[in-house]
């Protein structure tokens, strides 16, 4: 079997377990990001930086088909994009806390759950980048927190 054919083969298993399909996908995407426009916590931050939604929104839908589903579309760099953000703590926990109600009214539990995972893998992973960036070490357990050392 080829890698494409490996990697369809894994998409295909994935929908068939969690019922997710790219249709689904693009409901979750702009659901979440309606929220976040609206957000006294996130929005800021987006609002200085996108100006056109509808690229942003079809990156991120290519972006959660290979998180979600693993099929290759996402070719972009999550973690230089977001490095320079004014982010911490407080903004993955609000991002995931929007991301997760979003999950759950739009998605089916398994479907919902499988999103939820990977979102806290990427919060995390990213909140870990930035501090680093900022010369700020995390211990396991820590938080960032902009202008703090790293806190339990």
């Amino acid at each position: 079997m080829t890698g494409a054919g490996r990697r369809e083969a894994i998409t295909a298993e994935i929908a068939e377990r969690t019922g997710i399909t790219e249709t689904m996908i693009e409901r979750l995407v702009r659901g979440f990001y309606a929220k976040v426009r609206t957000d006294a916590v996130l929005a800021p931050i987006f609002e200085a930086r996108i100006r056109d939604w509808e690229p942003h929104l079809t990156q991120m839908f290519a972006f959660w088909s290979s998180v979600a589903l693993m099929t290759g579309r996402y070719h972009g760099t999550p973690m230089v994009k977001h490095m320079p953000l004014p982010v911490d703590a407080d903004h993955f926990d609000r991002w995931l806390d929007l991301f997760e109600a979003t999950a759950r009214q739009i998605c089916p539990p398994q479907a919902a759950a499988h999103f939820i995972e990977r979102a806290r893998r990427i919060a995390a992973s990213l909140e870990l980048g930035i501090a680093g960036g900022q010369g700020v070490m995390l211990g396991k357990g820590q938080r960032y927190r902009r202008g703090e050392a790293a806190s339990a």
